[in-house]
């Protein structure tokens, strides 16, 4: 999420645990064996029911990111296994701190190696990172000007990796709220709303991946497939196949925007997910419209 200070953009990260679903069985016993391994298990919880949500400071070192230590131990991006890491301040975070979260983004897995021997933590998590669009945080605003130096925005904005921007899937601008909307007397939708929706489209997932027509199901490794995210190649072309106007569409984005295989993969599942939302069975030229206006654009104009 990129916008001016105050927009609203560490709201709505702290917001969106509340949409989440439930944790499963197998999803709490994952998380409560990593806190207890890093010695962070609250007092009188033998077991974590709720999805952890990290929220790291920007001067966090790398160890204390990933993990590390003469013992090693999980670090924040294990800690949001199965939940969300919210990183603000995004481009504050050390260029080393950052890089070193593409391969666990990937992978799902860190693993960290020592003169006498390697572990291997989980780090399935879910990454909001946000950030303002200049040092000054004005650029671009419609009411407060920036005073930054061109340079300096475009020098601010480049900390951020183009190979690390291409593993986030969805990339909006918020914009300042105006004062009507502050004032008014509307009362948006609930949480618990909106998490019935988010619920209904895992549940069609999991059916997904359990169903007799699933390749997940002859091979028997259906426990690590839990929703679109964690599709592999083979899942998405099986689950992800477009329609004529798809096709079409896709095949002039990827020359347009020049993707990369790894974003053309990520739009497909982003798109099978929306799909999932709007309770359609098949991915449809508007969902796949939605998902690809989601990828990084340029802010500098």
């Amino acid at each position: 999420m990129a916008g001016s200070p105050g927009s609203g953009k560490t709201l709505l990260a702290h917001a969106l645990p509340g949409i989440l679903p439930e944790m499963s069985i197998e999803e709490s016993l994952d998380v409560t064996r990593i806190y207890s391994v890093a010695d962070q298990l609250p007092a009188g919880t033998p077991l974590i029911r709720h999805r952890p949500f990290r929220a790291p400071h920007h001067t966090i070192s790398h160890a204390g990111l990933v993990g590390g230590g003469n013992i090693p131990k999980p670090g924040e991006i294990s800690l949001a296994h199965r939940g969300v890491l919210f990183l603000d301040e995004f481009p504050e975070f050390g260029t080393r701190v950052l890089e070193v979260m593409r391969q666990p983004m990937e992978d799902k897995v860190v693993t960290i190696s020592r003169a006498k021997g390697s572990l291997t933590f989980s780090a399935n998590f879910q990454l909001i990172a946000a950030m303002n669009p200049c040092p000054g945080g004005y650029y671009g605003d419609t009411q407060k000007p920036c005073t930054c130096a061109y340079p300096l925005v475009t020098k601010y904005q480049k900390r951020i990796s183009g190979p690390l921007l291409d593993r986030i899937d969805i990339h909006i601008e918020v914009p300042r709220v105006d004062y009507e909307k502050l004032s008014g007397d509307r009362i948006g939708e609930s949480s618990e709303s909106i998490r019935a929706r988010v619920r209904a489209a895992r549940n069609i997932q999991q059916a997904r991946f359990t169903s007799p027509k699933s390749l997940l199901s002859n091979n028997g490794s259906s426990t690590d497939i839990v929703c679109n995210a964690d599709m592999r190649v083979g899942e998405i072309r099986q689950f992800c196949r477009l329609q004529d106007e798809g096709q079409s569409l896709m095949r002039a984005a990827m020359t347009q925007l020049n993707l990369s295989a790894r974003a053309y993969h990520r739009i497909l599942k982003l798109a099978r997910t929306i799909a999932d939302l709007a309770g359609c069975e098949d991915i449809q030229s508007v969902h796949l419209a939605e998902a690809l206006q989601y990828r990084p654009k340029l802010m500098m104009g």
